[in-house]
């Protein structure tokens, strides 16, 4: 099971207002586990950078005058998520911006609900505990994941604590018996049953030997003993 925890930063709030995508950053997780792979850009969105948007991720112009294009990386991202199952924190936010994105690219650009599976985190923290704060730094507490490294808002920093708090979101306690026609089991983790092979080989048994059969009648002696009425 792939999963890629993604986060972006942008402009504005609004992608049909012009406002563009300026930082990206994902993290991959194979069942569950992180791997070590990331995605990770800066971007040159060719206009201003609002005040409030700045003053949240504080990345201003100057600083991406000489990075990429977006069209000069949509090929890597792609590669990198297409497939997988796309976790993010009000993932309408981000799929708004990135389909917009490529959009931009080609009337024929595909978009992100076609290249993967999209999970909103948000969505699951609502269910799973209604009435609280959801914020990732709501979460962060809630859950006790470190997110000192968080002083402003960043695509990677937030990507790879959001797979922190994903992770213990959804890691509680599986159901052990289930109807075999129910595979999929409902924790937000995907995880499947696979049924045991008809022909899969007999187990061996192990018999106890005489002098391990002596040992255990001695201790059971024992225990009636002291635990015998007066």
């Amino acid at each position: 099971m792939r999963q890629i925890v993604l986060d972006t930063e942008t402009t504005g709030l609004e992608p049909e207002q012009g406002h563009r995508v300026i930082e990206i950053g994902a993290v991959e997780l194979i069942d569950r586990e992180r791997t070590g792979e990331t995605f990770h850009t800066y971007l040159n969105p060719q206009r201003e950078i609002d005040e409030g948007a700045l003053q949240v991720h504080g990345i201003d112009a100057d600083f991406l005058a000489d990075k990429p294009l977006f069209g000069d990386i949509s090929e890597a991202l792609i590669a990198f998520i297409k497939g997988a199952e796309l976790v993010m924190h009000n993932a309408p936010f981000d799929v708004g911006f990135l389909n917009h994105e490529l959009s931009l690219l080609s009337d024929s650009a595909p978009k992100i609900g076609e290249l993967c599976k999209v999970t909103d985190s948000l969505v699951l923290a609502r269910r799973k505990y209604p009435g609280q704060r959801h914020s990732l730094d709501a979460l962060c507490r809630h859950l006790k994941v470190d997110n000192s490294a968080r002083e402003l808002h960043g695509a990677l920093v937030d990507a790879q604590i959001l797979a922190e708090v994903y992770l213990a979101m959804t890691g509680g306690q599986t159901v052990l018996f289930t109807n075999p026609q129910e595979q999929e089991v409902e924790a937000g983790a995907g995880l499947k049953f696979e049924p045991l092979p008809a022909s899969r080989p007999r187990l061996k048994v192990v018999q106890a030997s005489a002098q391990e059969l002596a040992e255990h009648e001695r201790m059971m002696a024992v225990i009636a003993a002291s635990s015998a009425t007066p």
